[in-house]
């Protein structure tokens, strides 16, 4: 980013948005209105009214960067706004943000998960709340891209056109069960990428043919068998977790299951098997993968455990650091902008190096203006 200019990315990647307000009738520049919205979302605003409050605390400020031509918007203004606003292509924009600021490192686990957004919808008119797909980067820890489910569709239909928006080159996708199609292991290996699917009673032949599989080389001592296996032990908090994964890419294996033929590229089939120990209780949890990656059972156990940063690095942070189950934002397309809105500040407030919790640099961030311009002149 420019050091004269700390809004230049955001500039260059939102400023072509099409403006949905009638021409010729526009107080508020849709620059003003974005960057305000992002700040304000940066600094602990959680609805419209928190993001005016924002800006007009923070007036001066912003117009050392922002024209403001007539002033802060007031929150109606921004709520019709981005109630209007194409949430497409809001999204788009945020993806080229993404990639102009970010270097996704090859080779690490995008997570790709769901969840809705509870107070979203409106029984009263028979709006339900939306749901948003998110893909998020384990290593990097960030978002890199999100899709709303249509009222009509589920999350079959828009991961593939999730992944149409993502550069996952090099990467590896992990998706829980809902994702375990052959069309999203086609649309993953098309982006050049490699892919870790939990199977489940969801693709019930498949799932039995791989749980008899693996029963089958248990009881089978023949030393031709082809496989791998691994083994994490960690201690804390006075329980025990046993992790072992065993991963078998033997041609065998591939006659075996029936409905091999049409997975792209599938290279190996895996068993992970977890136990907890609590005292003298245990609970033990087995879960089967399909993948296209080679016979390596500590990559395939890693994968599997980075699927969950998703649900504990972004999942846990939007609910209780962002409050997104707490919205009442739904008008129009107001909640799937709001929740765009979230991420760019999640992945900002990630970008800092600095010490404390991310709570605490929003707190920060509302308060310090120089903390604040340092989190933005970082992207």
């Amino acid at each position: 980013m420019s050091d004269e200019n700390p809004l230049a990315s955001i500039e260059e990647c939102f400023s072509n948005l099409h403006d949905p307000r009638v021409i010729g009738r526009c107080d508020h520049k849709l620059l003003d209105l974005i960057v305000i919205a992002i700040c304000a979302v940066i600094c602990n605003a959680d609805d419209w009214v928190g993001v005016e409050t924002f800006g007009r605390a923070k007036e001066s400020w912003l117009s050392q960067f922002l024209e403001l031509p007539n002033g802060i918007p007031s929150p109606h203004t921004f709520r019709r706004f981005f109630a209007a606003l194409d949430a497409e292509a809001f999204q788009g924009s945020f993806t080229r943000w993404v990639e102009s600021v970010f270097r996704v490192t090859k080779g690490q686990v995008v997570a790709i998960d769901g969840k809705t957004v509870r107070r979203s919808g409106d029984k009263t008119i028979g709006k339900n709340a939306i749901h948003m797909v998110s893909a998020w980067a384990n290593s990097n820890g960030i978002v890199l891209g999100q899709r709303k489910i249509d009222d009509k569709s589920n999350e079959i239909t828009a991961i593939p056109e999730l992944l149409e928006l993502l550069n996952v080159s090099g990467c590896i996708v992990t998706i829980d069960a809902m994702g375990c199609q052959k069309k999203i292991a086609k649309a993953i290996r098309d982006g050049k990428a490699d892919y870790v699917l939990r199977v489940k009673e969801n693709q019930g032949n498949l799932y039995r043919d791989i749980e008899d599989w693996f029963k089958f080389t248990e009881d089978d001592n023949s030393p031709d068998m082809t496989h791998t296996h691994h083994r994490t032990v960690n201690k804390g908090h006075g329980r025990i977790e046993i992790r072992d994964s065993y991963v078998v890419n033997d041609p065998l294996a591939f006659e075996y299951i029936r409905h091999y033929e049409g997975w792209p590229d599938l290279n190996s089939v895996a068993m992970v098997v977890r136990e907890r120990r609590i005292g003298d209780k245990i609970q033990k949890d087995v879960a089967y993968y399909i993948s296209s990656l080679d016979d390596d059972a500590e990559l395939i156990l890693t994968c599997s455990r980075a699927h969950w940063s998703v649900e504990n690095s972004l999942h846990w942070i939007l609910d209780m650091i962002f409050r997104e189950d707490e919205s009442r934002i739904r008008s129009g397309n107001s909640p799937q902008n709001f929740a765009v809105l979230r991420h760019f500040a999640i992945n900002v407030l990630k970008k800092d190096t600095s010490k404390g919790s991310m709570k605490q640099k929003r707190f920060k961030a509302a308060l310090d203006d120089t903390f604040l311009l340092r989190l933005l002149e970082q992207v």
